[in-house]
């Protein structure tokens, strides 16, 4: 019976209906009377009517062969995921719908948003006592093929203090509230429905009446749909925001039904705008036309310093508008925030990092992570603004300290352009003693610290008052030109000729010759030196060529790298190749045999 059933399974495996057939004529165990063969090509009886125990997977394998209009691939197929009708992709980026992403601290929020924009850029931490984020983070969101504009903000607190930080954050999401078209307010469903979550649906009825909320059962992936999320759905509906969606920022669940509820209203809101919001030029002009120019792409521009030093104001005063959030407290920023806008038809993205401490290895939890993404994002940037406080600086014997030389050595040593900016001159203007030891001591400084780049611009503002945001910007943008500045080989070798010709070389005989130079890449400017010869460049000869690159072309302040590169010389051709060794050249002629001895060398 066992040998049996093994021959019947691998003959329905193979769909071998034949063979499965003679096999069957066996008496049940319930009748003794026997069962005819089944005429061959038909399909077999179905698993009960076997004499032998279930379990062999006959059962599925034949109710698909015997009821295909009625169970064949309803169970293992889904039915496909409609796709928008607005081609989003095509929709300029300032016109995408925006949502905002609400709730009560450390429900998830961040880590939804880094899910939507597919990459880590917020800070997540598990800190139910504490507020990870604390600013306002902007990205374009992912999901399927919907593209949209997705804001993290702050935990919401209503019961804070006038004037502490959470009331601050929550004044800054309440303005953010009016740029916003649709918000996702989120819930912790393992904590359940707490009063606080009742509270913020109290504040979003108050202050965003207009906007379509949705409400999400965040961190569902380890709960039952049946069960415990049915009823968490049911006291959800208590906020007063219509169903809610069981997802998890975390594993990804959910973000299918989330789609399905998203669809409709973003296609409802791009219908509304004038010709679906769609962008009438080629997306790709702007790049194609600037491929020519690479001064002319998007700006990346970090502001690093030490904290307390004013990086969120001057970002603040740059995009003139509260974006961050500033007061006297020390190490309020936490997250590296981005932002972008528009100077002089140009595109900047700033990037507000956290204050650049030492790193001790004792530091724990959020300032951990910060210090982290700070150097990642001075990785990034173009340009770096390092700011300085005047201040201090007027109080100390050094213009700056050790952390500050290690973001402006470590910025160079990356190819990066460096703008110094010195904050708050607005504490010494009633003290010119000290505001013109300010103003002398930090350029000579600098060049102290960085001898191997001169020119680094220097800018005194105060963007307390608002005061040199156009003097940070020119410097930036000069700078960044700079910085992608090209020189043709033609050029190039004609400069070089001139230069060489007034070079004093120690000895002539050993002077190496520099058969061509040229530029291999900008960003920062890089320069190959191709030498005949192995005689290389010393570093007293690359100096001088660094030093009449930037005085001739006007290309100060940036970093300037010069390769070398041999070319090897033609081997000449001769006739007369000494041959060494010790064997004996024989040579035979019509006369006689005449030995020699090699030549010794």
């Amino acid at each position: 019976m066992g040998a049996a059933a093994v021959l019947l399974r691998a003959a329905l495996r193979r769909s071998r209906p034949a063979a499965a057939a003679l096999l069957l004529p066996r008496t049940l165990p319930s009748s003794k009377v026997p069962l005819p063969p089944p005429p061959i090509g038909r399909a077999l009886p179905l698993l009960p009517r076997l004499p032998f125990p279930a379990g062999f997977g006959y059962s599925s394998l034949a109710e698909e062969s015997d009821l295909p209009s009625r169970t064949k691939g309803k169970s293992t197929r889904r039915s496909p995921m409609k796709q928008s009708r607005v081609d989003f992709t095509k929709v300029d980026a300032a016109l995408l719908p925006t949502i905002i992403l609400v709730g009560r601290p450390n429900v998830g929020k961040s880590a939804l948003f880094n899910r939507l924009i597919r990459r880590r850029e917020a800070l997540v931490y598990n800190t139910p006592g504490d507020h990870v984020t604390r600013d306002i983070r902007e990205g374009i969101a992912k999901l399927g093929d919907l593209r949209f504009r997705v804001l993290d903000s702050a935990g919401l607190e209503t019961a804070a203090t006038s004037g502490s930080i959470l009331a601050r954050t929550a004044d800054m999401t309440g303005n953010v509230l009016a740029r916003s078209q649709f918000a996702i307010f989120l819930i912790d469903v393992r904590d359940g429905l707490q009063p606080l979550d009742l509270e913020v649906g109290q504040w979003l009825r108050k202050h965003a009446s207009g906007i379509r909320t949705i409400v999400a059962m965040n961190k569902s992936e380890s709960l039952d749909e049946h069960g415990v999320l049915t009823s968490a759905a049911g006291e959800a509906h208590r906020l007063g925001f219509g169903d809610p969606v069981a997802i998890s920022a975390e594993t990804g669940l959910g973000m299918a039904e989330l789609y399905e509820i998203l669809r409709p209203v973003f296609e409802e809101y791009m219908f509304q705008l004038p010709n679906n919001g769609l962008n009438q030029d080629d997306p790709t002009s702007e790049t194609e036309a600037a491929e020519g120019d690479e001064s002319k792409l998007p700006l990346q521009l970090a502001i690093v310093g030490r904290p307390n030093v004013g990086k969120s104001t001057l970002l603040n005063t740059l995009l003139q508008e509260n974006r961050v959030l500033v007061g006297p407290e020390s190490g309020l920023t936490r997250d590296s925030i981005r932002a972008q806008f528009q100077f002089d038809n140009r595109s900047v993205y700033l990037v507000d990092t956290a204050g650049w401490m030492e790193r001790s290895g004792k530091e724990k939890g959020p300032a951990s992570l910060s210090v982290v993404q700070s150097r990642k994002n001075l990785m990034r940037a173009h340009i770096v603004a390092l700011v300085l406080d005047a201040e201090k600086i007027a109080k100390s014997k050094s213009s700056m300290n050790h952390p500050e030389v290690v973001i402006a050595r470590q910025a160079i040593e990356e190819g990066r352009g460096l703008v110094v900016v010195v904050n708050k001159m607005d504490l010494l203007r009633e003290n010119q003693r000290l505001l013109d030891k300010v103003l002398e001591a930090v350029p000579k400084e600098i060049q102290t610290v960085i001898p191997q780049v001169t020119g680094i611009p220097v800018v005194f503002v105060s963007a307390l008052e608002g005061r040199g945001r156009i003097a940070v910007m020119h410097q930036v943008i000069e700078t960044y030109e700079k910085w992608c500045f090209r020189l043709s080989t033609s050029r190039l070798n004609r400069w070089l000729r001139k230069v060489m010709s007034r070079h004093s070389w120690k000895d002539s005989a050993t002077q190496p010759k520099v058969k061509y130079f040229t530029q291999v890449k900008a960003r920062p400017p890089t320069f190959v030196a191709f030498l005949s010869g192995k005689t290389q460049l010393s570093d007293t000869d690359i100096r001088f060529l660094t030093k009449s690159l930037k005085e001739d072309f006007n290309i100060g302040g940036i970093p300037i790298r010069i390769l070398q590169r041999s070319i090897p010389r033609k081997a000449s051709v001769k006739t007369n190749i000494k041959k060494r060794g010790s064997g004996i050249i024989r040579m035979k002629t019509d006369k006689r045999t005449e030995v020699s001895e090699p030549t010794q060398s």
